[in-house]
């Protein structure tokens, strides 16, 4: 099992900014690719984006493109999620997990179907 933390969730007025961070317990992060999923209450978990182990690629889900960002500081070995305009659907509970990579793409598939507890993002007035 690849153990993963999530951290930076919080509660967060419409429009506003939240950075989530992803980091490892026991193991180096920065061999895999790494994905955010999220699930809102009464939904499925949804990929949103991921990243593959250089950062050299990145992907998006049409519903945060544009608005989220990717990233990772292998240094640190740790993934960020930086989400900018945010809107009350985005609200969900947040996870990363690793992920499967074809053809140097990152797909938002976890490798072992592992999940944390994840951290809680509200977007509310």
């Amino acid at each position: 099992q690849l153990q993963l933390v999530e951290s930076g969730g919080g509660l967060v007025q419409p429009g506003g900014s939240l950075r989530l961070s992803c980091a490892a317990s026991r193991f180096t992060l920065g061999y895999y690719a790494i994905g955010w999923f999220r699930q809102a209450p009464g939904k499925e978990r949804e990929g949103i984006s991921c990243i593959t182990s250089s950062g050299g690629s990145t992907a998006y889900a049409l519903s945060v493109e544009g608005r989220f960002t990717i990233s990772r500081d292998n240094a640190k070995d740790t993934v960020y999620l930086q989400m900018n305009s945010l809107k009350p659907e985005d609200t969900a509970v947040y996870y990363c997990a690793a992920v499967i990579t074809v053809q140097h793409m990152c797909l938002m598939r976890s490798l072992d179907d592992y999940w944390g507890q994840g951290t809680q993002v509200t977007v509310s007035s």
